[in-house]
């Protein structure tokens, strides 16, 4: 799910979709509108999922989509090689999860954790 939002509301730290890709914005730069022209933003973000580095340039009043990004609960059913399955604590739906290496030890049956869900995608939030 996505909602419609102008560049000159965004802030640091909302998400944005650049690229069909919801990303996180770490920087925003606004410029000064010339003698014919608007005032133009350049916004630097980072891909929840991907962790690629996207940015965009476009005047202030552009604009752009918005993702819906919900931070859920869920309880660790089974850890697998390279995923995790998880049970929602709201609606009790199973769903796997890619994890790595490094989140494996941390991960147990039984333990409740948080994880990200956008646009059809799922990302664990382990701090």
């Amino acid at each position: 799910m996505k909602e419609q939002v102008e560049i000159r509301t965004l802030k640091e730290g909302r998400y944005i979709i650049i690229d069909d890709e919801p990303c996180i914005i770490k920087s925003i730069a606004h410029s000064k509108p010339g003698k014919h022209g608007a005032a133009k933003a350049r916004i630097d973000a980072i891909g929840i999922f991907d962790n690629q580095k996207r940015s965009i340039v476009a005047p202030v009043t552009t604009k752009v989509y918005a993702p819906i990004v919900e931070r859920k609960t869920g309880q660790v059913l089974s850890v697998g090689e390279t995923s995790v399955q998880l049970m929602d604590l709201k609606d009790y739906t199973t769903i796997d999860v890619p994890i790595t290496e490094d989140m494996k030890p941390k991960l147990e049956p039984g333990k409740e954790v948080a994880y990200l869900s956008s646009m059809g995608k799922v990302k664990m939030d382990i701090r």
